[in-house]
């Protein structure tokens, strides 16, 4: 499969070869200044250009800067988000190299990310922010990302992988990504679009902002709702309704002020409703009719708020020296009420992952799952899996650039204090399942099935310094980590916390993490990077329990001749140690403790490639641009251990990891003809494994590989209104995703959708 998707990469790069030689004009594109770049989201060249310093809300800021890094770098632009009018996180990242993910629900709800080979669970060991802040709940404490931000409503999407993501810690391993929410516009601006289609989803957005000479605004609101696509057995829904608040207002000093300042209040508020359900199908189900739900899933039902409110602080000393200080604060709450086990008539408790992976096994149980058969009182077991979470810090960023002679020099000095908690506060409701109904016949004490609080201080510094001398660019740095990590457990009987059986325990580290990049510009077509950085991802309050850490490698070279861009990188990760979960949302046991585990040594490496042409370059009134990406990843542990039923297990030297696609590749092809846009989108996600293993995927740990075309449309009507279609699995494939958290799980079928985007 290697060698064939080798050829693949190879017959685009000589099929644009072959078209950009046979044309008729052989013109040298024309060059444009840094600003022009920037101000148009340009695609770049690699030549001499101003350095540009980005603001502290940004990783990247534009496809320029993530072309000039010294590490790997991905940045998805407003236009190219509008391009394709997708609304899944899934699907939007699934054209960036060296990102693997595996979806769950359909709709990018809760998406699981992972970087180059880290663990994909709820995209646990990744850096996610928005607008440079944290966003993850308890991003220390409790890091996976029950809360995902909605990128119907982002600006542009960043992800860094290489060494300089040592700056947006605390994890440092596979990479960060940043959500740039809508800046405050310079003139008013007014936005209005909405979208309907398929099963009853629909997307409206109302967004408008102003600005005067000290002050400015912009304020949104965006719904995205569906009736779910997924058929439920039995009375019920299947759908979703999120309601998206943000805010920002700021004041800045006037223009001929000595020094330059500004204040910018965001508040940010988010809800969601779903009938979501961790209850999949058995392979035998699937195959029948994958779209189904058993009626055991028809009380399950998610709630979340979240509220986030940050006061930013710029003041700019000269245009070579600025600091940025941010204060923030996060609330979120969140209630998943759903089927957690079965009791059988014995009274012992079964989780349903279990149930579904051997349904054999457990024939009566799963024929009350399915409503077939009428169950006993008290044998469906709903959690309630209430939690409430804070996330709260100040960080502060320097930055200085200057000149001595012809090098350039920029210092970034960047600190943070952070707090966060997780509070879990859990109980059970039974239900009997009668003529296909489910009915409540007992509810347990709030808090006795969980009744903790996990919580989480840290200090964090780094320093990151760039020196520039003609073409060569070297960027080290250094962060540091400072955390406490910390439980209280009031059991199952001190439902008020009186403390009279409270545990307590405590784990405290320093880390250093080093981390070096460069650049080197061989000449305006061909420049070479690379760097080495040590990965970190803080452990739990367990006591003694050791970070996870790697040494991370990558060397890659971009590339701009002939109007062909492209990037090709190799990258090695070399893990010491692993930390995995017992989640449920990773296939755990039931009881869900969270509890992280120090797994083996491993060894991840791989590929990443990406070209992109113009294939009607030299034609002024048509554009026919395509983009090719794929990605090589080999993920294997390097040594035995046992660990937790997760989406692990046990575990022998050599295994490769689960849900880790080894294989890979995205591609999209566009058409711009005056009004009209089209851009049809191929992607390509090879067989994953949903256990550790080697050789074959025996059947019932196979996720099958899947292959998705995608369209869209767009016609602008006026300067003003334009119309949209876009269609989503045109092919109509029945395809798998996951076998977590309990059975198999379809992914989206056809879906098609229209609507329209009016600008003021």
């Amino acid at each position: 499969m290697l060698n064939t998707s080798i050829k693949i990469a190879c017959f685009f790069i000589a099929l644009i070869a072959f078209i950009r030689v046979n044309a008729q004009e052989k013109d040298s594109p024309k060059k444009q200044t840094a600003d022009d770049l920037l101000n148009e989201w340009a695609t770049d060249s690699i030549e001499d250009l101003e350095e540009v310093i980005i603001s502290a809300n940004k990783m990247l800021g534009s496809k320029f800067e993530a072309r000039n890094r010294t590490g790997s770098a991905y940045y998805i632009s407003t236009e190219d988000l509008k391009k394709h009018n997708y609304f899944n996180i899934d699907r939007i990242l699934g054209e960036v190299p060296g990102v693997n993910l595996y979806e769950e629900d359909g709709f990018g709800l809760r998406p699981n990310i992972s970087i180059r080979g880290t663990n994909p669970e709820r995209s646990r060991s990744i850096t996610l922010m928005e607008d440079g802040v944290l966003i993850a709940p308890a991003p220390y404490a409790a890091p996976p990302a029950y809360y995902f931000p909605n990128v119907a409503r982002m600006q542009s999407v960043e992800i860094l992988k290489g060494s300089s993501q040592i700056q947006y810690g605390p994890f440092t391993t596979g990479g960060a990504i940043n959500f740039v929410s809508t800046d405050i516009p310079d003139d008013f601006k007014a936005e209005l679009s909405a979208t309907y289609g398929s099963f009853g989803t629909a997307n409206s957005l109302a967004r408008f902002g102003d600005s005067s000479e000290q002050f400015g605004y912009v304020v949104e609101y965006l719904n995205t709702r569906s009736t779910g696509f997924k058929k439920l057995d039995g009375p019920g829904r299947t759908g979703f309704n999120r309601d998206d608040f943000m805010a920002k207002f700021s004041v800045n000093s006037k223009a001929e002020a000595k020094f330059q300042q500004s204040l910018q209040l965001k508040f940010q508020y988010a809800r969601e409703k779903s009938d979501e359900t961790y209850l999949g199908l058995t392979r035998e189900d699937f195959d029948k009719t994958p779209f189904r739900r058993y009626a055991a899933s028809q009380k399950d039902f998610m709630q979340t708020k979240n509220r986030h409110i940050s006061l930013t602080h710029n003041f700019q000393f000269n245009p070579e020296t600025q600091i940025t200080t941010t204060a923030y604060n996060t609330d979120f709450s969140r209630n998943w009420f759903k089927l957690d086990r079965v009791t059988n008539i014995d009274g012992n408790d079964v989780g349903i992952s279990q149930i579904l992976d051997n349904p054999s096994m457990y024939p009566e149980l799963m024929s009350w799952i399915t409503g077939a058969a009428n169950s006993p009182d008290d044998a469906l077991r709903n959690k309630n899996n209430n939690r409430v979470y804070y996330s709260r810090g100040i960080q502060t960023k320097f930055d200085h650039h200057f000149y001595t002679g012809d090098i350039f020099h920029d210092i970034e000095v960047g600190f943070r204090y952070h707090r966060d908690e997780a509070d879990r506060f859990q109980w059970y409701e039974n239900f009997r399942m009668l003529d296909g109904r489910m009915s409540l016949t007992s509810a347990e004490a709030k808090g006795s099935e969980s009744n903790r609080v996990d919580a989480a201080e840290a200090i964090s510094a780094h320093m990151l310094y760039k020196i520039k001398f003609n073409n060569l660019s070297i960027t080290p740095g250094l962060r540091y980590e400072n955390v406490v990590m910390s439980r209280k457990n009031w059991g199952t009987v001190d439902l008020e916390r009186t403390g009279f059986d409270l545990s307590e325990r405590e784990n405290n580290l320093s880390e250093l993490i080093p981390g070096i990049g460069a650049n080197y510009k061989l000449n305006n077509q061909f420049s070479f990077f690379g760097g080495a950085h040590k990965g970190f991802a803080p452990p739990s309050s367990q006591n003694g329990q050791d970070p996870e850490e790697s040494i991370n490698l990558e060397l890659g070279s971009r590339f701009d001749f002939w109007g062909i861009q492209g990037e090709l990188v190799g990258f090695f990760n070399d893990y010491s140690t692993m930390l995995g979960s017992n989640a449920a949302a990773g296939g755990g046991p039931f009881g869900d403790d969270l509890d992280v585990f120090n797994a083996g040594a491993a060894l991840i490496k791989g590929i990443e490639f990406q070209v992109s042409y113009n294939l009607l370059e030299k034609n002024e009134k048509v554009s026919l641009p395509i983009h090719f990406s794929y990605t090589y990843t080999d993920a294997r542990f390097n040594s035995d251990f046992e660990a937790p039923r997760s989406i692990w297990g046990n575990v022998e030297s050599g295994d490769f990891m689960p849900y880790i696609a080894e294989h890979q590749w995205n591609t999209s092809i566009g058409l711009e003809y005056g009004k009209f846009s089209a851009n049809i989108n191929a992607r390509y996600r090879g067989e994953l494994r949903s256990m550790p293993g080697q050789g074959v995927i025996p059947t019932e740990e196979s996720i099958e590989s899947m292959f998705l075309i995608d369209a869209t449309a767009n016609y602008q009507v006026t300067p003003k209104l334009s119309l949209m279609v876009n269609a989503i699995n045109l092919l109509d494939n029945e395809y798998p995703v996951a076998r977590v958290p309990a059975g198999l799980r379809p992914g989206h079928p056809f879906g098609i959708y229209g609507g329209f985007r009016l600008v003021l």
